[in-house]
């Protein structure tokens, strides 16, 4: 939408907004009722609007029609769960969307987080999904609730019952000491800046120090395979909120093979909540001094 100022226009020209939006017939004629002064131009592929205040007129009359459209959207929506409902004991009906409350699972919050108009709510400890995005919600429900299925305490119990005493749970406590470590081998040839904030196949991170310490790729293969005589190990912690947000994202993905890498804001976006969210628990179960 451009205005038409006093540099651009001449004298026999009246002040106006040269403005578009999608077309439809319904829009059109809606459009033609509210602003019948209004003309279109070929040239342009535009209306124009006269009047000093135009501009404001047509972005009040589109947020009125985005507003119909969300409503629409949402009877819709509404409409499609009464005929074709998702029937589970993670989800209920509101007045205005869907309230979804599971056993905490990544694949669980991975899949609600593409899904159009869905927020979660810290203080409710749940999830809303507007009607609207009802068909992408019913499309992702399989996985969602498999996932929220599979957490549930009991069957996280009853699995790790199952793997008591197997080579799979030596494995698992292996991995689980490892990472307690904080440490990370590199290739001496290629260490990342000690101080900032880069990525590693771990998540995001920052390296404290590189020790100078050669690895043994012999006792660490089952954690490091690719690690080499070639290479040291570095300690990380993991980065503040501020940290995470004071970082800019790198524009290009890693080249493959990359041990460590500056991350993308694909990579930061998720970090930077997370690192929210243990800052916020940790501050809430402060004992006050």
């Amino acid at each position: 939408m451009a205005n038409y100022d006093k540099s651009e226009r001449d004298k026999d020209v009246a002040p106006g907004a040269e403005v578009s939006f999608p077309f439809d017939r319904m829009s059109v004629e809606d459009f033609r009722q509210r602003f019948p002064r209004a003309r279109w131009s070929d040239a342009r592929q535009a209306w124009f609007v006269p009047g000093r205040t135009a501009s404001r007129r047509f972005a009040s009359w589109m947020a009125e029609r985005e507003a119909e459209a969300d409503a629409f959207a949402d009877a819709k929506g509404r409409d499609a769960f009464e005929f074709d409902p998702i029937r589970s004991a993670y989800l209920e009906v509101g007045k205005a969307g869907f309230r979804i409350k599971t056993p905490y699972s990544k694949t669980v919050v991975d899949n609600l987080r593409e899904i159009p108009f869905a927020r979660w709510d810290s203080d409710l400890k749940l999830w809303h999904v507007a009607f609207r995005s009802y068909e992408e919600l019913r499309r992702r429900w399989t996985v969602i609730e498999t996932a929220a299925a599979r957490n549930e305490p009991e069957a996280r119990k009853r699995r790790a019952e199952e793997r008591k005493g197997t080579e799979q749970e030596a494995r698992a406590k292996a991995r689980s000491a490892e990472r307690k470590r904080r440490r990370f081998p590199l290739a001496s040839d290629d260490l990342p800046p000690v101080g900032r904030v880069v990525a590693i196949f771990y998540g995001i991170v920052i390296f404290t120090e590189i020790t100078g310490e050669l690895v043994d790729p012999n006792s660490v293969s089952d954690f490091y395979p690719d690690a080499t005589d070639n290479h040291v190990w570095g300690v990380w912690r993991k980065p503040t909120s501020e940290e995470l947000i004071a970082t800019r994202p790198s524009k290009t993905s890693p080249p493959a093979g990359s041990e460590w890498w500056l991350p993308t804001i694909e990579e930061l976006r998720p970090a930077r909540r997370s690192a929210r969210r243990l800052e916020a628990k940790l501050g809430a179960n402060k004992k006050p001094s």
